[in-house]
């Protein structure tokens, strides 16, 4: 596969975007596929180019074999996102893709100085806070009362057993990537970061989410919306909203350092 291949496979524009609009890059969930971010990216174009990442072994690339570790995630996004130096670049992760995000953000910074604002982690404890969980270890029927539990599946895919196991792989390669993740102490971004996360969220309490704020020597916000874990779906025009001003947040601050 070319190169050029290669980053069409991880990364998807479904909207076009202003010549000088700051790139989103959206990280979704466990289980989750780049259109998670669809009406992300509808809300937001032109004035943010909105890219959303499509992790192998979901969707069209279910065929590949799923990578289980958040850092390798991180090296592989890095690797392909050629960042020019004149670009701008938010990185936004859900959940794992939080996890992601800020392994991303700390390789970026150090290989492309100046080119990232800051990043937006949703739904989602700071790495700081490490728990004991075991998802992945679980057998199939556990995986899928997980993901029960948390209410963010298509009811569709949860009716229809066939599509539910060819999911499962990479739902469990998944949780095995968030639940052995370690945070690596003294790890901290330059840039600031804004939580957002659903008031009910099952999953992240609000001193979880405001744990973040150890993990930036710049500035830190944090905004809850009605919902739970998976606010984002419920909450899509109030959430692109946060994340436009959040952009714009951090051009203003990025102007003035």
């Amino acid at each position: 596969m070319t190169a050029v291949a290669d980053r069409d496979s991880w990364f998807r524009r479904y909207e076009p975007a202003s010549p000088d609009a700051v790139q989103l890059l959206c990280l979704p969930h466990a289980g989750g596929a780049a259109p998670q971010f669809l009406s992300m990216a509808r809300e937001l174009a032109p004035a943010v180019d909105v890219v959303c990442v499509q992790y192998p072994g979901r969707q069209e690339r279910r065929k590949e074999t799923p990578i289980d570790d958040i850092r390798t995630l991180a090296d592989r996004i890095e690797e392909l996102l050629a960042l020019r130096p004149e670009q701008r670049i938010v990185i936004l992760g859900h959940s794992m893709g939080a996890v992601v995000g800020f392994e991303l953000a700390l390789r970026i910074q150090r290989s492309a100085p100046g080119t990232l604002l800051g990043l937006i982690a949703s739904g989602r404890r700071a790495p700081v806070i490490q728990r004991e969980e075991s998802v992945h270890r679980r057998g199939d029927d556990g995986i899928i009362a997980e993901i029960r539990a948390l209410s963010g599946t298509d009811p569709s895919l949860l009716a229809d057993d066939e599509l539910l196991r060819m999911a499962l792989p990479a739902l469990r390669a998944d949780y095995r990537a968030v639940e052995t993740y370690r945070y690596r102490e003294g790890d901290r971004l330059s840039v600031p970061i804004g939580v957002m996360l659903g008031d009910s969220d099952p999953r992240v309490s609000l001193d979880d989410a405001r744990a973040w704020e150890q993990l930036t020597d710049d500035d830190f916000s944090m905004r809850t919306f009605p919902g739970g874990h998976f606010y984002l779906n419920t909450q899509q025009t109030a959430a692109a909203s946060a994340v436009a001003d959040l952009v714009a947040a951090f051009q203003d601050l990025s102007r003035t350092s």
